[in-house]
């Protein structure tokens, strides 16, 4: 199984995501662009929030030195993104994919992350309660299916907000992974926690 996960914005939970999918099914891990924090990536966040000693952190594809949107942060490094040139790694174990920000962070004048997402990936949406995040939940939900993809879940994080929650559910559709709550840190083991929380829906996308 191969797994995407994007979220409705950038800081909204992503990386924390990815390492409890990680975790969960001991999968392999794939961040295909980079851009900026290259000494503490998230490639380096998610290999020390996980505990298992199955998953495999592969390279990105791109590492930009500037933390802004991939097309901008490239153009700084002097080159150009070439989607066709991303290739995604060979494994025979789950791979988790992570996006950069939301589905339209644009990776060069013609492309954006929704790009690099194919059409045997499970996506996952990563949604945060803030004003607009309905807007913006249902925003991507929608866009991922206009090109004819599928979101396979939901996964809510930071403070509980129950009736914005409920309203894009029953909007959408779609099911709800579960919730992560507004933790006062993410180690090892609260990452475990929510792994062992998540895992059965996890395996059934």
């Amino acid at each position: 199984m191969k797994i995407f996960i994007t979220g409705i914005s950038t800081d909204v939970g992503k990386t924390i995501v990815a390492a409890i999918v990680v975790e969960a099914l001991e999968a392999d891990y794939w961040k295909p662009i980079q851009a900026g924090d290259l000494g503490n990536s998230d490639s380096h966040k998610i290999k020390s929030k996980i505990s298992n000693q199955k998953s495999k952190i592969f390279e990105n594809a791109y590492q930009l030195n500037t933390p802004a949107s991939p097309h901008w942060a490239a153009e700084i490094d002097g080159i150009t993104i070439d989607v066709s040139q991303i290739q995604e790694p060979e494994t025979d174990n789950h791979l988790v994919i992570e996006g950069a920000g939301g589905i339209f962070v644009p990776l060069n004048e013609k492309e954006t992350i929704i790009d690099l997402i194919k059409p045997d990936y499970k996506i996952i949406v990563v949604s945060r309660h803030y004003l607009g995040s309905i807007n913006h939940t249902l925003l991507t939900v929608e866009a991922i299916q206009n090109r004819g993809l599928q979101v396979s879940g939901i996964i809510f994080s930071g403070s509980e907000n129950k009736p914005t929650e409920s309203l894009i559910l029953n909007k959408t559709g779609i099911k709800c992974i579960g919730r992560i709550d507004e933790e006062p840190y993410f180690d090892q083991n609260v990452i475990k926690e929510y792994a062992d929380l998540f895992r059965q829906n996890l395996v059934n996308l």
